[in-house]
């Protein structure tokens, strides 16, 4: 492969891209600003070229594609610049803080003929992968509600919300899971009570034109660490958990409803059971997906137009937490 990668950003995830991107050989440069953050990173990575000039990227020719790991509220302005000067981009969730900015960096991407990537690394995930064949081969049933928490105790961000740190994940995976469908009405609740205004909680409930509902439980002051993703079907229930060990990452219960008496329902519990997937890392594929989109010039499948969904759902639900929807 070709050393034709830059990455912008290697602190708290960038140093993950860095990792990755390492042990493929095909980065080039980071671009990173802070001495600190420069210093520590030399230390794993002696051969890699740091520089701390965007031009120093955006000039260089042998750069095809960035990789944006910087903070959300640069990942607009960033796209936008690398686009601009002919590059690649792959940027971190979300794409934008806005829908309006989304649209104009795939109006861009489409002017320029440059690929534009979304950073939704769960669709890479090996387990996420298999349980999306199983719902399209029909396996869960009809799909009726997929509910989501992603919860910890942990970094708290000032420059955005637990909502938009969050809970595009598990948007994305809703969405993808529903093919794309958009949900006709969207809710949300939350609460702010380290900063005022930047919500640490929400609750978004999401309501889907084909009778499928949806909420989304986000929270950075919860007492533990928790990753689960729950998509209940008529046939049978699936379990998605980001952080159990492989044996028990995505689980089955083909628990069923029987009718005694003629209406009186009555639950049968099942024992669930693990469902095998390829022991992939889900963010070395994702980079794997765009390196391959670079070079045979196809539409990723976590491309502008899929995260520009995620930020009609994002949007849409910061409007109800602030009153306005």
């Amino acid at each position: 492969m070709k050393k034709n990668i830059a990455l912008i950003g290697a602190g708290h995830w960038g140093k993950n891209h860095l990792r990755n991107l390492a042990q493929q050989g095909i980065l080039n440069t980071v671009l990173e600003k802070s001495d600190e953050i420069i210093r520590e990173r030399k230390k794993d990575f002696p051969g890699v070229l740091f520089v701390k000039e965007d031009r120093q990227v955006m000039d260089n020719e042998n750069v095809q594609g960035v990789v944006i790991a910087a903070p959300a509220e640069l990942h607009y302005e960033l796209a936008k610049k690398y686009l601009l000067a002919g590059k690649d981009v792959l940027v971190e969730k979300p794409m934008a803080l806005t829908a309006a900015d989304g649209e104009d960096l795939i109006k861009i991407a489409g002017k320029k003929g440059r690929i534009l990537m979304v950073g939704h690394i769960l669709q890479y995930h090996p387990a996420v992968i298999k349980l999306k064949e199983l719902i399209d081969k029909g396996e869960l049933g009809q799909i009726r509600y997929i509910y989501s928490n992603r919860l910890n105790i942990g970094k708290l961000r000032v420059e955005e919300n637990v909502l938009w740190s969050f809970a595009p994940h598990d948007i994305s995976l809703i969405l993808m899971f529903l093919k794309g469908e958009e949900p006709e009405r969207v809710d949300a609740h939350g609460g702010a009570y380290v900063n005022p205004g930047i919500y640490d909680t929400t609750l978004t409930t999401l309501e889907f034109k084909n009778g499928v509902k949806s909420h989304i439980f986000v929270n950075w002051l919860h007492p533990f660490k928790e990753q689960k993703l729950v998509v209940v079907g008529s046939e049978k229930m699936a379990v998605f958990n980001g952080l159990g060990d492989p044996g028990n990452t995505l689980l089955i219960y083909p628990h069923t409803i029987d009718f005694t008496a003629g209406d009186i329902p009555v639950a049968r519990k099942a024992e669930s059971y693990p469902v095998t997937f390829a022991g992939k890392e889900p963010l070395r594929e994702e980079l794997l997906h765009f390196v391959d989109c670079i070079e045979r010039r196809k539409t990723p499948r976590t491309d502008g137009v899929e995260g520009l969904a995620v930020l009609r759902v994002l949007e849409q639900a910061e409007k109800k937490l602030k009153g306005e929807g």
